[in-house]
């Protein structure tokens, strides 16, 4: 687990990643990791592809690729009810090791909820659909 101080910028993030271990896969990030030098450097170093959707100013804009474009959904959705439903935000730990265990006890909890919905035959994204009835 790797955690920066907010003031961070994400692309110092990429730094991080090429002494991780991760190699010869397919990253997707938002719009904070556009630098066209950075993800060239880090295909060339650990040949990691970075995929982030263009923004609409941009000369050269492509359409982002559908299957990243739902990855991307997925993963924001997930946050925003880690944050909101799960008050990941505010959770009083007092030692790193107190919070990556509270992170990783919501977490499993939103994988519970999600392999109910999935026995259910409800949509998956929707958590509160496992509590009712």
């Amino acid at each position: 687990m790797d955690i920066s101080k907010a003031s961070v910028h994400d692309i110092h993030y990429l730094n991080d990643i090429k002494h991780s271990g991760l190699n010869n896969c397919t990253l997707i990030g938002d719009r904070g990791y556009l630098s066209k030098t950075s993800q060239l450097d880090l295909f060339n170093t650990v040949e990691i592809q970075l995929k982030t959707p263009m923004r609409n100013n941009q000369k050269d804009k492509q359409p982002f690729e559908p299957v990243f474009r739902k990855c991307r959904k997925r993963i924001e959705t997930l946050f925003a009810q880690l944050c909101d439903q799960f008050m990941l935000k505010r959770n009083y730990a007092k030692s790193l090791k107190g919070l990556a265990m509270r992170i990783f006890a919501k977490l499993a909890a939103v994988t519970c909820l999600q392999s109910i919905n999935i026995k259910n035959n409800k949509p998956i994204n929707q958590l509160k659909y496992a509590l009712a009835f």
